[in-house]
């Protein structure tokens, strides 16, 4: 057995398969991050709806953080999950496997951006 195999974690990940060409693996890596900055941008955007939008009812400024942070948080653990599942099929040399991750990120935002809009449309905001 190759000892790097057994330094690198996670295990369920790097113990299967043949190594992939590395380009494949670096692209994965770049997507995973793709995917970290957008879960930092959503948790600057929670912590900013928080601090600064005032004029937004507590309740429901409370509930757009909220929703925002739990984003996320979501976000940065399904990168991780995503890149292990596509890292891990690049060793198989299986098909790439689909992921949620995208269209459950579209429909929050989207619901967001619907419930601020009627805070606006209802005044909520001024």
């Amino acid at each position: 057995m190759d000892p790097d195999k057994d330094r690198r974690w996670p295990r369920s990940v790097y113990g299967v398969g043949a190594e992939p060409d590395p380009r494949f693996s670096f692209a994965n890596e770049r997507t995973t991050l793709a995917w970290l900055r957008t879960a930092l941008a959503l948790i600057a955007a929670g912590v900013s709806v928080d601090v600064f939008l005032d004029d937004l009812t507590s309740v429901l400024r409370k509930a757009v953080a909220v929703l925002l942070l739990v984003l996320g948080v979501a976000c940065s653990i399904g990168a991780f999950v995503r890149w292990a599942r596509n890292e891990r099929a690049l060793r198989d040399r299986q098909p790439l496997p689909g992921t949620g991750l995208g269209l459950t990120l579209a429909y929050a935002l989207a619901a967001v951006g619907i419930v601020l809009g009627v805070a606006v449309l209802w005044g909520a905001l001024s």
